[in-house]
């Protein structure tokens, strides 16, 4: 197996100190939109995610929401 050469090498490290560079907070934003963009597309196939009622007390008095 041949040694990586040097600008291969550099340009990995380059990528991988890109992809480390973006924070957690924004990874995680990206994903919730990407999760909400297919659930709302009708037919997107296998199981659906759940969803849940808000709480109780939120509802109102009468318990809609």
């Amino acid at each position: 197996m041949k040694p990586p050469k040097e600008k291969e090498f550099d340009a990995f490290t380059k990528l991988v100190d890109e992809v480390l560079a973006v924070p957690h907070s924004v990874i995680k934003e990206r994903l919730e939109e990407d999760r909400k963009r297919a659930d709302k597309n009708p037919r997107k196939r296998g199981p659906k995610r759940k969803t849940t009622k808000p709480p109780a007390s939120r509802r109102g008095p009468n318990g809609r929401a």
